[in-house]
C-alpha cells in the first residue's frame, strides 16, 4: 500500500506535465480512455455470458426439407401447433409435447455447447476482447512515454519547476507590468508627438520628453502601478489587473493632456515624473538572481541536443504506425462476428447427431462494440495525422518570441532552439500567457534592470561614501570588488578623485558620468568597461591616469586609445609578441594619447612596440616588467630621446643595451632582476650626462669595472645582490654620489677611499662578509644619516661613530659585537629607535646611556624583528597599519 503522502508527488508531477500537452493529446487521452472502456466492458461481458447454443440437425429432415416434401410424422408433429391453444387450460392437466423431438438430455446440450464453442466459433468472436484490451494498454503506454523516458523526464521535470518559480516570482508580474506600461507609452509618444520631436533613435538632441522617458526605461524601477498621478480623480477607476491598471492610469494622464495639446504638466506626471521604484524584498530578488541563473544554465543544457522532440517525433509516428495496423487487421473481423454458426463436433457416437446449428449469443453486442471500436480507432489515427502535420509545418526546434518583440521594451528576448524550443512551442499549445511569464527570466534587459534595483539597494550613497577613504593629501579613494554592474549612486559622487574597479563583469559608464566632476584616477583590474558616447567625452577631458590588468590584450578597451588628456597609462596583463602591445594596438592608434608622460607594461614583451614611437614627443616615464621574458630587440627605445625614466626589470637582458647611448635625457635607469654578468658597456653612458640614478640589483655582477667613473652626475649607486667580492677605486671619485646600496654581496672589506663621499647620506652594507669598517667613513662622510651593516662580521664597531651627528638609523644585527661604544649616545638622531641590535647586546651600554635610548628601545625592537633594512627611497618601511596591496583579491588572499 501507498501512503498519500508518497502518492501526492505523483499526482503533482501528473498535474504540472498537462501544461506540454497540447489539445490533441488531451482528446487522444481522452480516446484511448474510451477504447480501453470499451475493451474492458467487452472483456467483463464474455467472462460472464459469452455462450452458444446448439440444436441438433437431422440429417433427413434437413434432405426432405431442401426437396420440400414434408413426412407424415411431421405433419403429426405439425398438426398441434396449427390449432389453436387454449387459455384456460389447467395446470394439473398435462399438455401435448410439441416440436421435434432430439432425444437428448440437458448434459449433452452443454457437452455440445462447449463444444462447439471452440470448434465452431471463429477466434475473432472468443478472443476479440481481450485482443482490444491490449491494444488499449498499448496506446495508453505509448501516449506519454515522451514524458516519462529517462533521457527526457529529467529535462521536462526541471522545465517544469523552472516555470513554476517563473510564475511564483513577484519579479515576472513587475516586469511583465514594466513592459506593458513601456509600450503603451511608447506607442503614444510615438503617435501624439512625432510632430514635436524627432525619432526616438535619435541621439542626445532629442527633446527632453524622450530623454526622461529613455532613462526611465533603461532604469526600469518606475512603476505608475504603485503610485498615483495627479490626474486620478478625472481618470476612471482602474481594473484590477496590473496590466490594465497601467494602461488606463496612463490612458487617462494622455487623454487628459491632449485635450490642450500637451501644456500643463499633468501629462509629464506619468512620462516624465520622478524615479519610483518597486523594490523587492531581499529574498526575493535573491531568488529572482538565483532563478536568472538557473534558466541561463537549463537553457545552455536543452539547447545542446533535441532528445525530447526526438522521442516525441518517434512516438508520434509509431502510434500511428499502431493505428494502421490494427485496423488494417480489424476490419475484417467485422465480417466473421455472425449469429448462426453449423457445427459439426464428430461426436456422433455420444449425442447421435453430425451437425448442429448454433447462435453466438454475444455476436451482435461484440459487432456493435467493434464498430465503436474502429470509429474511436480511427479518430486517433485522424488525431496523429494532424500532430505529424503540425510537426513538419512548424519548425519546432526553433522558437522565436515574435509577440514580445512587438513590445518595445522586451526586444532582446533571444531565439530559442533544440529542446528548449520545442518544450515552449508545446507550452504555447497550452497557453501562451506562460511562455510570455518564461521570457522575462531570459530577457537580459530585465535581468540588467534586476541587477539595477538590487545594486540601488544595497549599494546607495550613504554606503558608497562609508566606503570611501580620504588620503593624507585629501584624494578620496573608492574601491569596489566584485559586482555585476556600477552601482547608479556611485555616479553621485562628486568628490571622488580615485576609483578602483575590480572583478566588475558588467560595467559601464554612463552619461552621468558627467557628475563625477573630481574623478581623475581609474583603477580597471580584469574588469571589461564599457563606455557611453556622452561619457566618453568626460573621460576624454577629465581623466589622467589609468590602470588596466587583464588576462589578454582583446580584453583592453578600445576607449582607451582616445583618452587624449591621459597623462598616465598602466597595462598589466598577457600581451601579445607580435605587432605591439596587443592585436587591439593597430599602428597609428596611440596617436590620440598626445598628452601621454608615464607608461608602464608588465607583461611579455619579445621587442619594444613599435607603436610606442608615435607617443615618443611626450613620454617621459616608460617602465616594462617582463616576468622572465627574454627582450630581444630594443631598438624601439632609440626613438625616444625624450626619456627621462626607463626601467626594464625581469628582461632577462645580459649586457647593458647600445639603444641607451640614444637616450641623452636620461636621468633614472632600472635593469633590476636580470641577469646582467659584466658592465663594461658603461664606458659608452658617458655623454648621458644627466644620469643620476642607476639600479642594477638582483643580477650576477661579478665586479665593477673602472669605467663606472665616467658616471660623474650618479647620485644613487644600486648594486644589491649581485657578486661582487671588491670595489674598484674609480667609484669613489664618484664625488656626487649621496646613496650607495651594496647589500647581499660578497664584499670582505670597504675600502679606505669611502671618505672621499663626503655627500653620502645612505650606506647599505648589509648581507656581507665585513670584519670591520674604515674610520674614515666616520670622519669624513659627515652627511651620512642610514647606515646598515646588519649580518656581517663585524667585531667591534670605531669610536669615531660619535662624530655622525646626522645618523638617524644604524642596523647592527647579525654581528659579532661583543659590546658597543660608549660613544653612541652622542648620536642624537638615534634617539626615538633608530638603533637596531639585539636586546642581550643593548645591556651592555652604560646605563645612562641605555637610559638616553630606552624610552624607545623597546619599539624598535619588535620593529627589528620584521625589518631588515633600514627606511629608504627603494626599500621602504610600512607599518602593518600601512600595508597595502594591488587588488582586494591579493589581500584576501
Amino acid at each position: 500500500m501507498f501512503s498519500l503522502s508518497e502518492m501526492a508527488p505523483l499526482n503533482q508531477h501528473q498535474n504540472s506535465c498537462k501544461l506540454l500537452k497540447p489539445w490533441w493529446e488531451v482528446f487522444m487521452d481522452y480516446l484511448v480512455v474510451l477504447m480501453l472502456v470499451t475493451s474492458v466492458l467487452a472483456c467483463t461481458v464474455q467472462l460472464s455470458r459469452d455462450k452458444v447454443v446448439c440444436i441438433p440437425l437431422d440429417p433427413l429432415v434437413t434432405e426432405n426439407c431442401s426437396n420440400h416434401n414434408v413426412s407424415p410424422s411431421l405433419d403429426v408433429a405439425r398438426t398441434p401447433a396449427s390449432k389453436s391453444i387454449p387459455q384456460d387450460i389447467g395446470p394439473n392437466l398435462l399438455s401435448e409435447a410439441r416440436g421435434r423431438r432430439t432425444h437428448l438430455v440437458y448434459q449433452q446440450y452443454i457437452y455440445i455447447s462447449q463444444v462447439c464453442y471452440h470448434v465452431a466459433l471463429p477466434l475473432s468472436s472468443r478472443f476479440f476482447p481481450y485482443m482490444v484490451l491490449l491494444q488499449s494498454l498499448l496506446l495508453v503506454a505509448s501516449g506519454s512515454f515522451w514524458l516519462h523516458f529517462p533521457h527526457t523526464s529529467s529535462r521536462i521535470e526541471q522545465f517544469l519547476s523552472i516555470l513554476a518559480k517563473c510564475c511564483e516570482s513577484p519579479w515576472t508580474s513587475q516586469s511583465l507590468s514594466h513592459a506593458a506600461r513601456q509600450e503603451s507609452i511608447h506607442e503614444l509618444v510615438k503617435g501624439g508627438r512625432r510632430p514635436l520631436q524627432p525619432p526616438p533613435s535619435s541621439g542626445s538632441s532629442s527633446p527632453p520628453e524622450t530623454q526622461t522617458q529613455r532613462s526611465s526605461i533603461d532604469s526600469g524601477t518606475d512603476s505608475p502601478v504603485l503610485k498615483r498621478s495627479d490626474c486620478a480623480p478625472s481618470a476612471p477607476p482602474p481594473s484590477p489587473s496590473p496590466s490594465t491598471l497601467s494602461c488606463n492610469s496612463t490612458m487617462s494622464s494622455i487623454t487628459v493632456g491632449s485635450e490642450v495639446h500637451f501644456p500643463s504638466s499633468k501629462p509629464s506626471v506619468t512620462v516624465d515624473s520622478p524615479r519610483h521604484i518597486m523594490c523587492l524584498d531581499k529574498s526575493d530578488g535573491e531568488q529572482a538572481r538565483a532563478l536568472f541563473e538557473r534558466v541561463r544554465k537549463f537553457r545552455s543544457h536543452c539547447e545542446s541536443s533535441a532528445v525530447i522532440y526526438k522521442v516525441y517525433l518517434a512516438q508520434t509516428i509509431f502510434k500511428l504506425f499502431m493505428v494502421t495496423l490494427i485496423i488494417s487487421y480489424t476490419i475484417p473481423l467485422l465480417a466473421s462476428l455472425s449469429f448462426n454458426h453449423i457445427c459439426h463436433p464428430a461426436e456422433r457416437a455420444l449425442v447421435g447427431y453430425d451437425t448442429f446449428e448454433c447462435i453466438h449469443v454475444l455476436s451482435s453486442l461484440l459487432h456493435k462494440l467493434l464498430v465503436a471500436y474502429l470509429t474511436l480507432l480511427g479518430l486517433y489515427g485522424l488525431l496523429h495525422f494532424y500532430t505529424l502535420a503540425w510537426i513538419f509545418q512548424s519548425c519546432l526546434r526553433q522558437y522565436s518570441f515574435h509577440s514580445l518583440k512587438e513590445l518595445w521594451s522586451l526586444r532582446d528576448v533571444p531565439d530559442l532552439t533544440n529542446d528548449l524550443a520545442f518544450l515552449i512551442h508545446m507550452l504555447d499549445q497550452y497557453d501562451p500567457l506562460l511562455a510570455q511569464r518564461l521570457s522575462v527570466f531570459l530577457s537580459p534587459v530585465s535581468e540588467s534592470r534586476l541587477l539595477e534595483e538590487s545594486l540601488e539597494r544595497l549599494w546607495g550613497e550613504e554606503k558608497l561614501k562609508a566606503m570611501t577613504t580620504v588620503e593624507a593629501d585629501g584624494c578620496t579613494r573608492l574601491q569596489l570588488v566584485a559586482l555585476p554592474r556600477l552601482p547608479p549612486a556611485l555616479f553621485t559622487l562628486g568628490q571622488l578623485r580615485v576609483l578602483k574597479l575590480e572583478l566588475i563583469t558588467n560595467a559601464r559608464f554612463t552619461a552621468q558620468t558627467a557628475n563625477m566632476t573630481s574623478l581623475r584616477e581609474l583603477h580597471l583590474y580584469h574588469c571589461v568597461a564599457a563606455v557611453d558616447p556622452s561619457a566618453l567625452a568626460v573621460l576624454q577631458e577629465r581623466l589622467e591616469v589609468l590602470h588596466i590588468t587583464f588576462t589578454q590584450a582583446s580584453e583592453i578597451p578600445s576607449w582607451v586609445l582616445s583618452l587624449r588628456s591621459l597623462h598616465e597609462l598602466h597595462l598589466s596583463g598577457r600581451l601579445s609578441s607580435e605587432g605591439g602591445v596587443g592585436r587591439s594596438w593597430a599602428l597609428g592608434s596611440l596617436r590620440q594619447l598626445r598628452h601621454l608622460r608615464v607608461l608602464v607594461i608588465r607583461g611579455m614583451l619579445q621587442r619594444i612596440p613599435g607603436e610606442l614611437n608615435e607617443v615618443a614627443g611626450s613620454l617621459v616615464t616608460l617602465k616594462i616588467n617582463n616576468e622572465g621574458t627574454r627582450l630581444l630587440v630594443l631598438t624601439g627605445l632609440k626613438r625616444m630621446v625624450d626619456l627621462t625614466e626607463l626601467q626594464l626589470q625581469d628582461c632577462q637582458l645580459e649586457r647593458l643595451p647600445s639603444a641607451l647611448l640614444a637616450l641623452t635625457s636620461l636621468r633614472t635607469l632600472d635593469l633590476q632582476h636580470n641577469k646582467l654578468r659584466t658592465l663594461e658597456e658603461l664606458l659608452s653612458l658617458a655623454h648621458l650626462w644627466r644620469l643620476s640614478s642607476l639600479k642594477l640589483a638582483y643580477n650576477r655582477v661579478v665586479a665593477l669595472p673602472a669605467s663606472v667613473a665616467v658616471l660623474r652626475g650618479l647620485e644613487l649607486l644600486d648594486l644589491s645582490n649581485n657578486q661582487l667580492q671588491s670595489l674598484p677605486p674609480a667609484l669613489f671619485t664618484l664625488r656626487r654620489l649621496r646613496k650607495l646600496l651594496l647589500a647581499g654581496n660578497l664584499l670582505e672589506e670597504l675600502p679606505s677611499d669611502v671618505k672621499v663621499l663626503q655627500l653620502l647620506t645612505e650606506l647599505d652594507l648589509s648581507g656581507n662578509r665585513l670584519e670591520s669598517l674604515p674610520s674614515g667613513l666616520f670622519l669624513s662622510c659627515l652627511e651620512l644619516r642610514v647606515l646598515n651593516v646588519a649580518h656581517n662580521s663585524l667585531g667591534s664597531l670605531p669610536s669615531g661613530i660619535a662624530a655622525l651627528n646626522q645618523l638617524c638609523r644604524l642596523d647592527l644585527r647579525g654581528n659579532s659585537l661583543e659590546e658597543l661604544p660608549v660613544e653612541l649616545g652622542c648620536c642624537l638622531g638615534l634617539c626615538g629607535g633608530g638603533l637596531l641590535v639585539e636586546n642581550w647586546l643593548f645591556l651592555s651600554l652604560p646605563p645612562n646611556v641605555r637610559d638616553f635610548l630606552s624610552h624607545s628601545h623597546t619599539t624598535s625592537g619588535r620593529c627589528s624583528e620584521d625589518r631588515s633594512r633600514p627606511d629608504s627611497d627603494f626599500f621602504p618601511y610600512f607599518p602593518p597599519a600601512q600595508w597595502c596591496f594591488s587588488s582586494a583579491l591579493e589581500s584576501q588572499i
